[in-house]
């Protein structure tokens, strides 16, 4: 089954790559937890798809047979796949960073460390014109670090959305920030289709230990504010699964989001050199396929469904278990 599948290579998370050259193929993330690495692939397994960092340590082996066509063993059987193409971070999006470089200090976060730059609303315009030449851009999605403060980051946003969607008014635009009061309304204003605004932990505690900065309450407030003016269902917010929650707890925190009308994205950890000597370790595939299991029913009873999602990580799925799309 693919599902079981993909949970391996999830829990596996790293991959090395040889053969043919694989370079057009590979994406470079400046956002997030996998900001700064070697970059990263996506495959696509008959219709379905994963993503892998590439590591000169990654225990999944890729052999790139050349045309983007690839073989791996896995459990000592032999699978055949393909390289998706994936210039603006993920394939079929242009997913775009908007600030790389971030005041706060989340322990799980590459960012803080590699004081990136802003990019311009013109430069952003240009790199999505130049990848729809390629016709392989059917969504916008911005993300970005905070690299003044929370509510300048919000402004300068805005203005990034308000001029994409004149420039590409066919195009959905889904915004994942660190939000105020007002963001859900301001991007919503301002032409976004779909919001995220991540708690990142199952639980306030475990939040607190590892962004200090970050406030449960007001990302709450800002995914129930999110819900009357995109939908339920075109709201999503991203949890770690990894940094020390309960089986319990992870529940709990999904289903207080589907309760909300918000998607839970359930992200394995990809703990770097100091959470590693902390004794972090990425989930293994059973963990994910039991909340799998625990997404699947909070996400039908809420009638959530992520296979409509236009935007962002649900649209692509690459990171995680996509309840009616791996199923």
């Amino acid at each position: 089954m693919w599902i079981n599948t993909k949970a391996d290579l999830l829990a596996a998370g790293t991959a090395q790559i040889s053969g043919a050259s694989w370079h057009q193929f590979v994406s470079q993330s400046i956002a997030g937890p996998g900001a700064g690495g070697d970059g990263a692939v996506f495959l696509n397994y008959h219709g379905h798809r994963v993503k892998l960092s590439l590591s000169k340590t990654g225990s999944v082996l890729l052999s790139h047979r050349g045309g983007g066509v690839v073989s791996f063993t896995l459990h000592n059987e032999q699978h055949i796949a393909k390289l998706e193409p994936a210039s603006l971070h993920c394939p079929e999006q242009a997913y775009i960073t908007i600030s790389g470089s971030c005041i706060f200090s989340c322990k799980y976060c590459n960012v803080p460390s590699l004081a990136g730059r802003r990019k311009s609303n013109d430069e952003i315009v240009h790199m999505i014109q130049k990848q729809q030449e390629y016709g392989s851009v059917r969504a916008i999605s911005l993300t970005s670090g905070i690299m003044h403060s929370v509510e300048e980051e919000e402004e300068n946003t805005v203005s990034v959305v308000t001029r994409l969607r004149d420039e590409f008014p066919e195009l959905p635009i889904g915004v994942s920030i660190y939000p105020t009061e007002k963001s859900a309304m301001r991007l919503y204003e301002a032409g976004a289709c779909e919001v995220k605004f991540n708690l990142e932990a199952a639980t306030a505690d475990i939040l607190a230990k590892f962004c200090p900065e970050s406030n449960r309450d007001v990302l709450l407030f800002a995914l129930a504010a999110s819900v009357p003016l995109f939908g339920k269902g075109h709201v999503f917010s991203n949890v770690i699964l990894g940094l020390g929650e309960s089986d319990q707890e992870m529940e709990a925190c999904i289903y207080e989001l589907c309760d909300l009308g918000v998607i839970p994205i359930i992200r394995p950890l990809s703990p770097h050199a100091e959470l590693e000597a902390e004794g972090y370790h990425r989930p293994d595939s059973k963990r994910l396929l039991a909340m799998h299991e625990i997404m699947t029913k909070a996400l039908g009873s809420a009638e959530l469904d992520p296979s409509l999602c236009k935007t962002m990580c649900p649209r692509c799925g690459g990171c995680d278990l996509v309840v009616g799309r791996d199923s």
